[in-house]
């Protein structure tokens, strides 16, 4: 069996082989994008090494080919499974590339997939835990190389509200790990502009030529090194809630999809979020952060991720820490709303969020979190206090305040327009059951 598989255009595997990191370099190669060179482990040599605790015995003269292909290196060693496990499994930077040290970072890569973190976060979202991971082997670029270098992540389009705008962040003199962590203070993605206008032009125009690829809007991670652009991963943007509705629409709008495609991109249950519940503006509000996961979510404070999971099970709980990591994933999942002292939009607290539909305030420039309580807002705020945040606008309140609906936007009411157009019924009904019974009639034209 083969278990290695150079990056290239040609690579015509599914993710289910190669993993879905792997399988976005590909894209990134056919559409002729900048890719450090590099290879993967397929996830089947992962499935032999949990089965057995070894690697694969003809694994090593496969890695001795890819490594003289490379040369002489240092690489990154990253997970990449099949379905995204955002920061639950282990990843490996700066490694000099030799056949004994990369045995080593594999097995390391590898069993990550069973510690505890990962193993919740599968479960909570329903991924099977025989599946395995595969690896990726990349040349290292480096953000950090000089004064025309950095890291970023991007969305072509604003994951909060699907307006056709780039989105993201971005640390100049730092590595990727940097922004993700939350750990640093980022800038606005559009900053590069000024700084580096070439690497704007092309990361706008991979931006562009991904999402005309995909149909859809588009999220990249991404280094700069000495003004060069350098692509490290990509996927769809998976918008929910208002941003999908307005993403659909427009994509329609555009031609890039038909409006029987936009219909079917939008889940019912989208919908529930379009109309967002936003806290009273007469409330007292106590600190501001920004908003990365839209709604509104009152509970109890807790300042671990343990004292989360047992508080939960007497009421709703809003996790409070400086920042989150992979080890918070139980609290995370515990708790009805996240606040962070650190990071942005890309940070770890944010991306696990919105995966799991939260609200969450992140970046709370004056929130000090100690082991009884939490300072914000010139206010000391006792463990187990009831707060209020409120995911769009990014504030916190004591108590509970007063929330607030807006009705459906332009963007809603007219996706619901051409559903009810589908379904030909235009009776008074729950907007998802408008949506639902257009979806309907379209699969069973598919099925015709």
């Amino acid at each position: 069996m083969e278990w290695v598989r150079h990056l290239s255009g040609a690579l015509g595997e599914p993710p289910e082989v190669v993993g879905g990191k792997a399988h976005g370099l590909v894209l990134l190669h056919r559409l002729g994008l900048p890719v450090p060179a590099g290879f993967v482990v397929t996830t089947e040599a992962c499935r032999v090494f949990l089965r057995t605790g070894r690697l694969p015995g003809d694994l090593a003269d496969e890695l001795a080919s890819a490594i003289e292909v490379l040369g002489p290196s240092t690489v990154s060693v990253r997970s990449g499974a099949a379905v995204s496990m955002p920061g639950m499994m282990d990843t490996i930077l700066n490694l000099r590339l030799t056949p004994d040290s990369l045995d080593e970072a594999l097995k390391s890569v590898f069993a990550s997939w069973n510690t505890p973190r990962a193993r919740t976060y599968r479960t909570l979202h329903g991924i099977p835990h025989d599946l395995g991971t595969a690896v990726v082997v990349q040349r290292m670029v480096f953000g950090d190389r000089d004064d025309r270098s950095g890291s970023g992540v991007a969305f072509s389009r604003d994951p909060g509200t699907g307006e056709n705008v780039p989105f993201g962040e971005v640390l100049f003199g730092h590595q990727g790990d940097d922004v993700v962590s939350g750990r640093t203070l980022t800038l606005p993605l559009h900053t590069i502009a000024d700084r580096e206008p070439a690497v704007w032009r092309d990361l706008l125009d991979a931006l562009s030529r991904i999402e005309q690829h995909y149909r859809d809007a588009c999220y990249v991670e991404f280094t700069f090194e000495s003004g060069v652009l350098w692509l490290l991963q990509v996927r769809p943007g998976r918008f929910t809630g208002a941003a999908a509705v307005r993403l659909a629409t427009d994509l329609a709008d555009a031609g890039a999809i038909t409006r029987d495609d936009a219909l079917l991109r939008v889940a019912p249950h989208h919908l529930r979020h379009v109309r967002v519940p936003r806290i009273a503006p007469d409330a007292d509000v106590i600190a501001r952060g920004l908003g990365v996961c839209p709604g509104v979510a009152a509970g109890r404070v807790a300042v671990t991720s343990d004292e989360a999971v047992r508080m939960a099970a007497d009421g709703p709980v809003v996790l409070v820490r400086p920042e989150t990591s992979p080890e918070d994933i139980r609290g995370l999942a515990a708790a009805t709303g996240i606040v962070t002292a650190r990071g942005g939009p890309a940070s770890h607290a944010a991306v696990v969020a919105r995966s799991m539909g939260k609200p969450a305030v992140v970046g709370v420039a004056d929130l000090h979190v100690g082991s009884d309580s939490v300072a914000m807002g010139g206010r000391t705020v006792g463990v187990a206090a009831m707060v209020t945040i409120d995911g769009t606008g990014g504030e916190v309140v004591l108590g509970t305040p007063r929330v607030v609906t807006g009705g459906a936007d332009e963007h809603l009411r007219r996706l619901l327009g051409w559903a009810d157009e589908v379904s030909g019924d235009c009776s008074e009904r729950d907007e998802a059951e408008r949506l639902e019974a257009a979806q309907a009639v379209l699969r069973r034209r598919q099925g015709a």
